[in-house]
């Protein structure tokens, strides 16, 4: 079965919708950066080398630090599915991300998004 096109997809392509995203709310980039940081463990010199790198999604997520465990809290639809029923563990990721960036621009404060008590 052929990979899924988003896999070989570079994080920086996509990356700017997620800040425009995020502004048109009245979010920050800066936000959009602590979202991918909590979730994928890199730091901010480490997340920006790879946008710089243009890493595929794929290669992102396998090479990320550390996974956030919290993670698994993330529920909902995105997209027309529920993220919690993904079962290839790739496309969860990025729908995982998606959910975020998306719980972001709806005005979500970073508490919530980050599933703390």
């Amino acid at each position: 079965m052929a990979k899924h096109r988003i896999y070989t997809m570079s994080v920086s392509s996509v990356y700017p919708h997620y800040v425009t995203k995020a502004e048109k709310k009245g979010r920050t980039k800066t936000e959009v950066d602590e979202i991918l940081r909590w979730l994928t463990g890199y730091s901010q010199d480490e997340l920006e080398a790879q946008l710089e790198k243009q890493t595929d999604f794929e290669t992102f997520f396998a090479d990320a630090p550390h996974m956030n465990p919290s993670r698994a809290l993330i529920k909902g639809v995105i997209c027309g599915v529920r993220v919690e029923e993904i079962e290839e563990p790739t496309m969860r990721e990025i729908r995982y991300l998606d959910k975020l960036v998306d719980e972001l621009a709806r005005g979500k404060t970073m508490e919530k998004i980050f599933r703390k008590a």
